[in-house]
């Protein structure tokens, strides 16, 4: 089986996020490995050795996958890329959207679109960018010519 997971990288507050992200999204921090309880390889240096190597958040519908720089490795932040929630009820969208909004910087507030009851962009206190779906609606035509596009090329 294939499967695709975002793999997000963070300066040093790794734990932090994945904790946070595990209490507001009602999911599970399954893995946490720091530099420092790798198996093999040359110990890191000592200011990195709680740094998390490599964490796994698990929920039922969906995986994020996490770590913190390697020692040496400049950390240019989350860029070029939009981590997109959709749920079932404008409520629990908000309640997400408000979460995620708490520390962070809202791009687009909650409102209705042609796609979703609401939608809004925010970036978390961890600078990690979020479009929050709530209610989608049915796509209908839209949704076959993009489809076809697709199928034809």
């Amino acid at each position: 089986m294939t499967r695709l997971h975002a793999y997000l990288s963070f300066n040093g507050n790794c734990a932090e996020a994945m904790k946070y992200y595990a209490r507001v999204l009602g999911a599970k921090v399954e893995t946490q490995i720091t530099y420092g309880e790798v198996p093999e390889g040359e110990a890191p240096p000592l200011s990195h050795a709680d740094k998390i190597m490599h964490a796994y958040l698990v929920h039922k519908d969906f995986s994020l996958m996490a770590g913190d720089i390697p020692p040496g490795m400049a950390y240019g932040g989350v860029q070029g890329v939009m981590l997109a929630l959709t749920f079932d009820t404008v409520a629990e969208a908000q309640r997400v959207f408000a979460a995620m909004a708490d520390g962070g910087q809202v791009q687009m507030p909650m409102a209705e679109t042609f796609w979703a009851e609401r939608f809004g962009m925010v970036s978390d206190r961890f600078g990690v960018p979020w479009g929050i779906n709530g209610a989608p609606k049915a796509m209908g035509q839209q949704t076959r010519r993009s489809e076809t596009i697709i199928e034809a090329q």
